[in-house]
């Protein structure tokens, strides 16, 4: 079998950041996937699993409630080595084009302070599984030290 696009990408390179994962046509429309990559892959320790569920759900939230890109959101969800999340976005876009609306994402999860959106048994099939202390310091570690100072580097895939 041929080795799909996202593990052809040189993880023992890949910083933390916002990388264009692929675009796709669907319905004559362009879909967007973002790598949303808050670790540095097989370098430092990733997300924790109650971390990630709760950004999860936060992100979600928060993204489909921006009054500005609310219509263009597809999907938010965390990537299965734990490492980041994939964005799906209607439209064709580039990494820059998203680093204010990833910031202010992770502002709101950073200072999110309640009960986490949809964390009861009657919304989500793991309720149990929420770290809102973790999640916002993994959200304030990333909006402070890579959002806020992106380079290039951290929007395009290394080569």
């Amino acid at each position: 079998m041929e080795k799909i696009p996202s593990f052809t990408i040189d993880h023992e390179k890949l910083l933390r950041g916002i990388y264009v994962s692929r675009k796709d046509q669907v319905g004559g429309e362009t879909v967007t996937t973002f790598d949303i990559r808050m670790k540095e892959p097989n370098r430092e320790p990733v997300l924790h699993n109650g971390a990630i569920h709760t950004i999860e759900h936060l992100a979600a939230t928060y993204l489909r409630n921006d009054q500005e890109w609310k219509d263009r959101i597809i999907y938010w969800g965390p990537m299965g080595c734990l490492t980041g999340n994939y964005l799906l976005l209607r439209g064709d876009y580039q990494s820059d084009d998203i680093v204010e609306l990833m910031q202010h994402t992770f502002r709101f999860i950073a200072e999110f302070d309640g009960e986490v959106p949809g964390a009861a048994p009657k919304d989500c099939g793991n309720y149990l599984l929420h770290d809102l202390p973790m999640a916002r310091l993994e959200a304030k570690k990333y909006l402070e030290e890579v959002l806020e100072k992106i380079t290039e580097e951290n929007l395009h895939y290394p080569q």
